[in-house]
Formats: structure tokens, C-alpha cells, sequence
């Protein structure tokens, strides 16, 4: 086991709390005018998958398990679960609906993916930071609506919706961040 402080905690790290291992869901880390800086985590028990809220000061350690993040190749999914795809052993690996969450949308035939994986059994999993999707359907610009701050509304290829700048209309290939849906740029393609 490896201490490490609260800040550094992020989503998809496995933790060690009272001799139990989580997968961090999500970290935030929250900064009050007055008072301690405090790190929020939201984590799933591996075990029984019950999810779990904890609060600790920023400076606090918390234990990280010893988990290998191996690169894997996503093939496909069925009904066992999603297929992954070590490109060095070829070796095959199943990760279940619930560990993959709602992560799954981002998932492209092909796409390499950082897998954690525990004595064998993957636990979480972490997708490229950006991916390129494209609009399928988009507000019309309104006339006048040019200040760089104003967004609209825009459905995704994959079904999500994020919030483009007005220049940006349907037809149009898009990097998207994975770890919050944010629009990013225009796809250089």
C-alpha cells in the first residue's frame, strides 16, 4: 500500500479505506474562504458495489492499493460485458457494466484504454482524456449571439449532449473531454 494525500486522489484510482478496496468515482477538491481545504470522493466498495461518500482534509493520507494500470485495446461488448484486449499477451479481459458506468458512451471499436487491474480483476478504467465525435444535431446560430462566452446545446454521435460555441453547426467533428463533456475545439481531421 501507498500513502498518498487526499488532493492527489483522482477518478478512477483504488483506495484502501479500513482494509476495504474503492474505486474513486469522482474527486473534487473544494477550497471555503475560511476553514480547511477539503477533498470530496465518491467511491464504489469493490465487493458489493455499495457506493460510498468520504471527506478528508486535503493534507490527509489515504492509502492507494497496489493496482497495475495496463493499456488495453476495446474490441466489443455482448452480453457478459465489455471486451478488452491486451495488445502485448493478447490476453482477454471482461470488464461488467457497472464498473464501466457511464463511461461506456466515450467507448470506440479499437480505442486504447488504461485498465487497473487488482490479482487479475479489472476495476476501473480510464479513457483517453479527449475523443472526437461528431454533431448530429445543433440549435441554428441567432443572429447577434457572438460574444465568445455564449454556448448551445448539441447532441453528440455517441448520444450525449455538451455545449458547443454557435460557430459550430450539425455535420461538424468535435473534441470532446471525456471526464466532464466539455467542448474542447473543432476536430483537425
Amino acid at each position: 500500500m501507498v500513502k498518498v494525500i487526499a488532493s492527489s486522489v483522482r477518478k478512477g484510482n483504488v483506495l484502501d479505506v479500513d482494509g476495504k478496496l474503492y474505486v474513486v468515482l469522482t474527486a473534487a477538491n473544494f477550497h471555503p474562504g475560511k476553514g480547511t481545504p477539503v477533498t470530496q470522493v465518491d467511491m464504489r466498495r469493490i465487493v458489493d458495489g455499495v457506493k460510498v461518500s468520504e471527506r478528508w482534509r486535503t493534507t490527509e493520507q489515504v492509502e492507494r492499493a497496489f493496482v497495475e494500470d495496463v493499456n488495453f485495446q476495446y474490441l466489443y461488448e455482448d452480453g457478459e460485458g465489455f471486451h478488452f484486449m491486451n495488445p502485448a499477451t493478447y490476453d482477454q479481459v471482461v470488464v461488467d457494466v457497472e464498473t464501466m458506468g457511464d463511461q461506456k458512451a466515450y467507448l470506440q471499436e479499437g480505442m486504447t484504454c488504461i485498465l487497473s487491474i487488482h490479482e487479475g480483476i479489472p476495476l476501473a478504467l480510464e479513457l483517453p482524456r479527449h475523443v472526437t465525435l461528431e454533431i448530429t444535431e445543433t440549435e441554428p446560430v441567432v443572429k447577434g449571439q457572438t460574444a465568445s462566452s455564449s454556448y448551445k446545446p448539441a447532441m453528440l454521435s455517441n448520444g450525449v449532449r455538451t455545449m458547443v460555441p454557435p460557430h459550430i453547426n450539425a455535420g461538424t467533428r468535435v473534441v470532446i473531454a471525456t471526464e466532464d463533456n466539455s467542448y474542447v475545439e473543432r476536430a483537425k481531421d
